[in-house]
Formats: C-alpha cells, sequence, structure tokens
C-alpha cells in the first residue's frame, strides 16, 4: 500500500456496505479510509463515488476481439475502463481448439501483467464449447462434450474463473461436480435444457445462469424451460441491461426473483466504435443503430457498456445503492473477490466518480487514476 504521504482523497456521496456516507474517501492502491456521517445524497449536490464495475462476459470493444490473441486484450480492458469497469473476464468464443489456446494464452499474459489504464483482467469466462448445437445463439456451430482432461489443459493457460456449460448434454452434469470442487464457477447457458435439467445442474454444483433469457428455453407454464429453473433456484445470474436483449419487464421480472442478479455487457469488438463490420470470433457482425446482429438478424452481443447498465438500471425505476450493486458487487461476490466491488478499508481502490447525472467524471483502478479522454 501506498504511504501515508502519497494518499489520495475524494470528497462526496460515498456508497459502503453499510450505506451512504457524506465525507471523504481516502486511498493509495487500497482504501485506507472513509470519514464522514450517515446522510442521504439527496441532501446535496455532491458527487457519488461508487465501487469500480465488475464485468464477468466482455468479448470486446476498440475494435478488437478476445479470440484475436495477442495484446487485443489489453486493448479492450483498456476501453472498458475508461466506461469505469475496473475488472473484467475475458470471454471466449465456441471455436476450434488452437483458437481457443491462442486466445487463452494471451488472457493468461494480461492476468500476469496489468497495463497503465487497464481494468484487472482477473481471468477467463469460457463461454462454449461446451455447449448445445442447438442454441448457438451468435456463437460458431464449433460445440463438443466437455472432459475434465481438458478443462484442466486449458487452466493451464489461464485461470478459468467462469465456464458456461448446457447440463443436459452427455457426460456434462457430473463434469459440473468436477468443475465445482476444483473451484471454477459453472454457468448454466446456450442450452435447450428443461427445467429439470437446470435444478439438477444446480444441485450439482452450478452456480449460474449465463446472459438469462438469451440463448436458453424459455419458460412456459407447462414447460418452465431454464427460465424456469433460473427464476424458481438461482441465487446468482447475469443479465444483459442493453434493453435489446432483454425487455424492461423480464428484466425486472428477474430482479424480483434473483436475489443477486447481476450485470453483464457481453461487449463484442464494436463497443466504443462506428457502426459497420467487425468480428466476433470467427463471425463477422454489423453494428448498426447500438445493435449488434449476424447477417440473419441474431443478436451477437452487445456495444453496452456498464456506466450505461447503470444508467439503464436506474432507468428502470432502481435506486442508485441497488443498481450499483448489480454492476459491482454482486459480480465480485460470485467469483468470492471479498476486496473488489466494495469501498471499504483494505479494499482494492478501484473506485468511479459520477455528477448527478451520472455520468463519469473519475475512474480509479487499484488507486491509478485512468484517463478519460478517448471515452
Amino acid at each position: 500500500m501506498n504511504d501515508a504521504n502519497n494518499l489520495n482523497t475524494l470528497k462526496g456521496n460515498i456508497l459502503t456496505p453499510n450505506g451512504w456516507i457524506t465525507g471523504t474517501l481516502t486511498f493509495g492502491e487500497r482504501l485506507a479510509g472513509i470519514d464522514g456521517d450517515a446522510a442521504d445524497p439527496a441532501g446535496n449536490t455532491d458527487d457519488y463515488i461508487l465501487p469500480g464495475f465488475v464485468d464477468l462476459h466482455v468479448h470486446g470493444g476498440a475494435g478488437r476481439d478476445v479470440m484475436e490473441g495477442g495484446d487485443a486484450v489489453h486493448a479492450i480492458a483498456a476501453i472498458h475502463a475508461r466506461h469505469g469497469t475496473t475488472s473484467i473476464l475475458a470471454t471466449t468464443m465456441t471455436a476450434p481448439p488452437e483458437d481457443i489456446d491462442l486466445a487463452l494464452t494471451a488472457i493468461g499474459a494480461a492476468v500476469r501483467q496489468r497495463g497503465k489504464g487497464e481494468a484487472r483482467v482477473l481471468g477467463a469466462h469460457l463461454e462454449g464449447p461446451y455447449i448445445n448445437s442447438g442454441k448457438l445463439g451468435a456463437q460458431p456451430n464449433f460445440a463438443r462434450a466437455a472432459t475434465l482432461a481438458e478443462v484442466k489443459r486449458l487452466e493451464a493457460l489461464a485461470p478459468l474463473r467462469v465456464i458456461t456449460v448446457a447440463p443436459e448434454i452427455a457426460g456434462h452434469l457430473p463434469l459440473v461436480r468436477e468443475l465445482a470442487d476444483e473451484g471454477m464457477r459453472v454457468q448454466i447457458g446456450h442450452t435447450l435444457g428443461s427445467y429439470e435439467d437446470g435444478v439438477a445442474a444446480l444441485e450439482h454444483g452450478a452456480a449460474g445462469f449465463t446472459h438469462l433469457f438469451n440463448a436458453m428455453s424459455p419458460l412456459h407454464h407447462r414447460e418452465p424451460g431454464m427460465v424456469g429453473a433460473a427464476l424458481a433456484h438461482a441465487q446468482f445470474a447475469e443479465l444483459i441491461p442493453d434493453l435489446l436483449h432483454v425487455h424492461p419487464g423480464a428484466i425486472k421480472t428477474a430482479l424480483r426473483a434473483i436475489p443477486r442478479l447481476y450485470c453483464v455487457t457481453d461487449s463484442t469488438s464494436a463497443t466504443g466504435m462506428p457502426d459497420g463490420e467487425y468480428m466476433l470470433g470467427r463471425h463477422t457482425v454489423q453494428k448498426c443503430m447500438g445493435g449488434v446482429r449476424l447477417p440473419d438478424g441474431t443478436l451477437a452481443g452487445s456495444t453496452l457498456t456498464l456506466d450505461q447498465a447503470l444508467r439503464n438500471l436506474v432507468g428502470l425505476g432502481l435506486d442508485l445503492a441497488d443498481a450499483s450493486a448489480r454492476v459491482s458487487t454482486h459480480a465480485a461476490d460470485y467469483l468470492g473477490l471479498e476486496e473488489r466491488g466494495r469501498l471499504q478499508t483494505g479494499a482494492w481502490a478501484d473506485i468511479v466518480v459520477l455528477d448527478r447525472d451520472l455520468k463519469l467524471k473519475a475512474v480509479y483502478i487499484e488507486g491509478e487514476r485512468v484517463d478519460l479522454n478517448d471515452a
């Protein structure tokens, strides 16, 4: 931690795990202290000081795609940092083994060395290839069944913090338990599985659902499907709140049903870029009018950033503290990260400062101020 002579201070409405404090936040690489009084931010016009955002599903940004390998992850981490995201999971696509190896090798290097102005890369979200070929969504058709030996080989290339699987595939249900026992978060996604398949996967150690509602069997009152399993039983699930992937009414339903629903961007290389053609793994996708689609019109990830996700949630009626938890704290808790996603003494100094219109004014990652000029 920086010594006392090198500490920074911020003043405003500070969101702590115990509620709002109007006062001063002191920090170096980690948070050194919070001084002030409990107060409702509505009683003043000061800035909001929130935990940095945590995004567990990031495919790209700034014209770069995780599957490129090389330095792409660094460029992606940088553009998301300029939108308030202080930690990410770099997310792979379903692809041939050599493509996944290339991406994970680069992710592993980025985990070991964070560049200046970049979000911290916590590891990888392996979104496929262990999915159902009948529910690919925007994934290329390289789906295959998983084996523990292969997953362990991939884990040697980069920390696999989250793995998406379709539990109805033969052999996957016992594997869910084995992966959970290895400390990985197994998510249900890109699945044609039934409600019963979802319940069984949760009983075997699955912990969440990948982009809830999208690329999974839907809710019907006589066939609840995978969505029904999530709404009835999940403690955690990720959701894309760009207002294109999920209707606001469905978002509100999930918010009432799933206690620790958290938001992800599922962002692509088109994030932060003008309309045009971009790559998503081996797919060419088209960005137009804020959306990203395959040639057949299928949604193919998003151009969302988590600062906009926060504003969308508040626009749907969430209070700011609840919205903040859903773009930071719940995702950190899902990974068991007690020192991220919250403003408390000893935690990493991952901080966002917003004005009263919820526009970013400053971002700090592990105490380092990010240059927002290119945002």
